[in-house]
């Protein structure tokens, strides 16, 4: 989803927004890509230590055991000469929540759904006579027109 260097600029934006700890970067990315992708620890915990390594970010104290990761005034610099491409990469993960948002569709795949348990439950037995089968299929094809002039 994003290579090495843009997690990094994220995870390092992220950061400069509040000091967080790994699973709060991972679940913070997942939320704001309206839960299209959400990286791995596997991937998330080597690069908070490289960003550490390089100067730019530092542990904080925390309560408890979760390590808390705060920029350093290096990582801000890093961050502002790269402002245009953070900017870029942050509506890069809206723009997966909205495409998965359009793409799932979820009150005409409920419609869907309904429609397929009633028409599941109204023709499953058999018994539906001639008349009632044309009801349906003109209700049908009355709905099939209204979608395809929207």
């Amino acid at each position: 989803m994003f290579d090495g260097s843009e997690l990094r600029l994220l995870l390092l934006k992220l950061i400069e927004e509040a000091p967080r700890h790994g699973y709060d970067l991972i679940r913070e990315i997942e939320e704001r890509s309206g839960g299209a992708y959400a990286p791995s620890p596997g991937v998330v915990y080597p690069t908070l230590t490289l960003l550490g390594e390089m100067g730019l970010i530092e542990e904080q104290q925390a309560e408890g055991a979760k390590k808390v990761y705060a920029i350093t005034v290096a990582g801000q610099a890093h961050l502002t000469e790269r402002d245009e491409m953070v900017e870029a990469l942050f509506a890069r993960l809206a723009d997966l929540g909205s495409i998965r948002e359009r793409s799932r569709g979820g009150p005409v795949r409920r419609a869907m759904r309904n429609l397929k348990t009633v028409l599941g439950e109204r023709l499953g037995d058999g018994e539906a006579d001639s008349e009632t089968l044309h009801e349906i299929a003109a209700i049908l094809d009355e709905a099939v027109q209204k979608i395809e002039r929207l």
